[in-house]
């Protein structure tokens, strides 16, 4: 199963999303990720990922026109603006939206580098337990909201 992780800037939430998608489940998923558009790599995801024995970092950002000549079968949007900003994709590909907190934006209002990347490390880990239920929870999660 082709799946795509899209974000608005493919900076950190699809980034997390795709790694922990091809450290956990690369026996049954292949995983992608982009943006509506890019903002770099994000070095706070890229350190909280590798405290869980992730290594992102070879990740690059990409927009969706990057991977425009891949089928996927379904694109799960990880944040709203992607959400309401995504493309039509070709074919049976099924969107799936399940929003996750910006920890970019969270860690603005932390008053310490500690305190900041903890936004980064509780997202990590709720973006984890999502991909453990892949693919199984794309059917069956009723939280999720699906259009065609």
């Amino acid at each position: 199963m082709r799946i795509l992780f899209l974000c608005t800037g493919n900076s950190c939430r699809s980034q997390m999303a795709e790694g922990w998608a091809r450290h956990l489940k690369g026996d049954v998923v292949e995983a992608w990720s982009a943006g509506i558009e890019t903002h770099g790599l994000n070095p706070h995801a890229v350190r909280v990922m590798a405290e869980a024995g992730v290594d992102i970092s070879g990740q690059r950002s990409k927009t969706v026109d990057d991977v425009a000549g891949i089928a996927f079968d379904v694109v799960i949007t990880v944040c709203d603006h992607a959400h309401e900003s995504c493309p039509l994709f070709p074919g049976g590909t099924r969107v799936v939206h399940h929003a996750f907190e910006d920890p970019p934006r969270l860690a603005r209002s932390a008053r310490t580098a500690a305190e900041a990347l903890e936004h980064y490390r509780r997202v990590r880990d709720e973006i984890r337990a999502f991909v453990e239920g892949l693919p199984e929870n794309l059917s069956a999660a009723p939280a999720l909201e699906e259009r065609t």
